[in-house]
């Protein structure tokens, strides 16, 4: 299967060394807001996804990210910030990337090209098929991600991938791919830039409508956030304060007796 890598095309720009700060911040800046329209036109493929996660987690199935360099690092950063977010195990979104947690810092050399290591840490899970799993690859031909996500496929685990090529192999192995092409980078290949950027922005959509879906939210306020620093404790009063129209101080008793939002505010309903 041939097909066209649009990431990897040569920059629109030349001669960024002799661009002035100002010159390199506009033009970076104006090839950021094609973004979100690359967003748009895929939103059809991003709902069609999200549809056949939130049954899947309702009967208690868990999301996993997988992913190589910075498309790994961003799954984790997703996987890991919905526990804080909204009150969810750590355990239900999972962040995966090629060659282990050293890679979340540290580039692992050639760790992206094993064929073999997504499946084994997939297993380290029990991973089964009330599970999602997700494939990010800007390029769409990390070997890590592609063969991971055809091991599900074979157990009938649903899969779906983010990446920014169109008609990439990882987009005709997922069962339900999401296809952002953002075109060039500013920087010849570099896709932690606008490839990056989509791959975040769509993150957000899918575990945010997840979430949302799962009652995890209550009007628009994160009533299930994790209570761990200061400004989130004051961000829980003044949510109780605006829900039950109350006092600061009663709010503040109520937060403190039932250590959670949502708790909080239909413990004082019960009374």
């Amino acid at each position: 299967m041939s097909f066209t890598k649009t990431t990897e095309e040569s920059s629109k720009y030349e001669h960024l060394e002799k661009m002035s700060v100002s010159q390199l911040l506009h033009n970076i800046n104006n090839e950021d807001k094609t973004v979100p329209l690359a967003i748009e036109k895929a939103l059809p493929q991003i709902e069609a996804l999200i549809e056949q996660i939130i049954p899947r987690m309702k009967d208690g199935g868990r999301l996993f990210y997988i992913g190589a360099g910075t498309s790994g690092r961003l799954g984790i950063v997703d996987a890991s910030e919905c526990p804080p977010t909204f009150g969810v195990p750590f355990d239900l979104v999972i962040g995966l990337i090629a060659g282990g947690d050293t890679a979340i810092r540290k580039a692992v050399e050639f760790a992206e090209d094993d064929k073999e290591q997504a499946w084994k840490d997939l297993s380290e899970y029990n991973i089964n098929d009330n599970d999602t799993v997700v494939g990010i690859a800007a390029s769409g031909t990390t070997p890590y991600v592609i063969s991971g996500l055809e091991k599900c496929n074979e157990n009938n685990i649903l899969t779906g991938c983010i990446t920014c090529n169109e008609g990439s192999p990882l987009a005709q192995t997922a069962k339900y791919p999401i296809e952002v092409v953002v075109g060039p980078e500013f920087v010849t290949g570099s896709s932690r830039m606008k490839a990056g950027t989509a791959q975040k922005l769509v993150l957000n959509m899918i575990s945010t409508a997840v979430m949302i879906q799962l009652g995890r939210v209550k009007g628009n306020k994160m009533v299930d956030m994790q209570l761990s620093n200061h400004k989130l404790v004051d961000r829980g009063v003044r949510m109780i304060m605006d829900e039950l129209n109350i006092p600061r101080e009663e709010a503040e008793k109520l937060l403190q007796e039932h250590q959670n939002v949502r708790k909080a505010i239909e413990g004082y309903g019960n009374r």
